[in-house]
Parts: structure tokens; C-alpha cells; sequence
């Protein structure tokens, strides 16, 4: 079969498309799109005490974190961030003040930081 032959049966599947033209979403896992807020300002979670986050964001029995310990809060925001499938979660979770100011410093996979900053593009010079 020659190559112009094969270019017909087969069309060029394997072209760049930018994500954000295209309404495709960004991963923050194979399989399950990031969740991102529409704004900052809605994200209202607390800012000190304790937060027990439910099952279905972390599995580990230690699903407890104290806020006033920064590496505490990293990782409740990470686990967050990476397993919603809820908008909601981010609301009640998240502080969008809070998230602004230790956003450099989350360790988050690549799909979960491209949805966020390109919805919040002032997170990328936070």
C-alpha cells in the first residue's frame, strides 16, 4: 500500500488542539477532568480549626488536617484539588484568598494546574 493510499483510509487524528478552544477538559487523572471554580471569590472554605475531609476525597484512615500547620494545609488542598468531582467540594474546602497565597507551593498534577490557571490567569503569577 503506498503512503498516499494509507493517508486517505486514514485521516490525521493526531493534530494539536488547544484545550481551551475546543471545550476539551483538562485531567487531573486519565479519565476525570479537573474541577475548577468560576471564581476565587466564591471559594469560602475555612482558614483555621480543623477539617475531616469525606471518603471519597481521601481514603487514607488520616483524613484530618490542621489548618495553622502549612504542611497540613498543602496537602488537604492537594487531595482536594486533585480528587473533586464536585464544584461544592472547592466551595466549602477551599479559601480562594488562602489558595492564591500557597498556590506556588501545591505539588498538583499538570492537567489540575492548566485549568486552573487558565481560568484564574492570576494564579500563574501568585
Amino acid at each position: 500500500m503506498s503512503d498516499t493510499s494509507t493517508r486517505e483510509r486514514y485521516p490525521d487524528t493526531m493534530q494539536a488542539v488547544s484545550p481551551t478552544t475546543t471545550g476539551v477538559a483538562f485531567l487531573a487523572r486519565p479519565g476525570r477532568p479537573a474541577v475548577v471554580a468560576r471564581t476565587l471569590v466564591e471559594l469560602a472554605g475555612p482558614t483555621r480549626g480543623v477539617v475531616e475531609l469525606p471518603v471519597r476525597l481521601m481514603w487514607n484512615a488520616e483524613r484530618t488536617f490542621d489548618l495553622g500547620d502549612p504542611d497540613q494545609l498543602l496537602w488537604m488542598y492537594e487531595n482536594v484539588l486533585r480528587e473533586t468531582t464536585r464544584a461544592e467540594d472547592l466551595r466549602v474546602l477551599i479559601n480562594g484568598r488562602t489558595l492564591r497565597r500557597v498556590w506556588r507551593l501545591l505539588n498538583l498534577p499538570r492537567g489540575v494546574r492548566q485549568a486552573w490557571e487558565s481560568r484564574h490567569r492570576g494564579l500563574r503569577a501568585a
